[in-house]
């Protein structure tokens, strides 16, 4: 396992602001499911200029089943696919299952997030498998080291777990911080890539 140290990227921004996920306006939303070993999972998506692009994707956990979500914010989501999307949807099913898979964003919705969410989530994207960063270093990575809490707030509501890989990042004293599909789906996710954890839940650093 690895902590991974960047060179700060973005340094021109100290914008903290965090706004909450936007909802595509104006277009039909799609959804597409899939289950996993961690629960159903569904990716949420629309077409933009003729293209698929994904706007969500939910995973079961902490803000309830996916059924849930997808009525509480895209209550007009028809279920639907297309080659692109189902590529994604069965890369994920397939990450989840442990295999070890490399996800591009040419597909995410970066337009729905804040400039800062945006700088926080490249960053993420950044951290391969086996490999962990804390909400600090993150931070400093982003040029706005004051801004930790910020960066908590960004991961949390990150549209595109999974993908962003949010679960490699972790509180400064080892123990995991928070996470969309709950603390344990994200431990076992560390494990699986290889982190190890001491007696008392707390990642081995070395």
């Amino acid at each position: 396992m690895r902590t991974m140290h960047y060179q700060s990227i973005n340094k021109g921004s100290k914008d903290s602001t965090i706004n909450r996920i936007k909802k595509p306006s104006g277009e039909h939303v799609y959804f597409c499911l899939r289950s996993s070993a961690f629960g159903p999972l569904a990716v949420v998506w629309s077409y933009i200029e003729g293209h698929a692009s994904i706007s969500r994707v939910l995973i079961t956990g902490s803000r309830g089943s996916i059924h849930k979500q997808l009525q509480a914010a895209y209550t007009n989501a028809e279920q639907s696919s297309c080659s692109e999307i189902d590529m994604t949807a069965d890369r994920i099913e397939a990450f989840l299952s442990g295999e070890d898979i490399r996800f591009t964003i040419d597909l995410l919705r970066f337009d729905l997030c804040s400039d800062f969410q945006q700088k926080v989530l490249r960053a993420e994207h950044r951290i391969p498998r086996g490999s962990i960063s804390t909400y600090k270093k993150l931070a400093e990575i982003i040029g706005n080291p004051g801004g930790v809490r910020a960066v908590g707030s960004a991961l949390s509501n990150n549209p595109f777990p999974i993908i962003i890989p949010c679960h490699r990042v972790i509180r400064t004293d080892g123990t995991l911080g928070g996470y969309q599909g709950g603390c344990e789906m994200k431990k076992t996710l560390l494990e699986m890539e290889g982190i190890r954890f001491d007696s008392n839940g707390r990642v081995v650093f070395f």
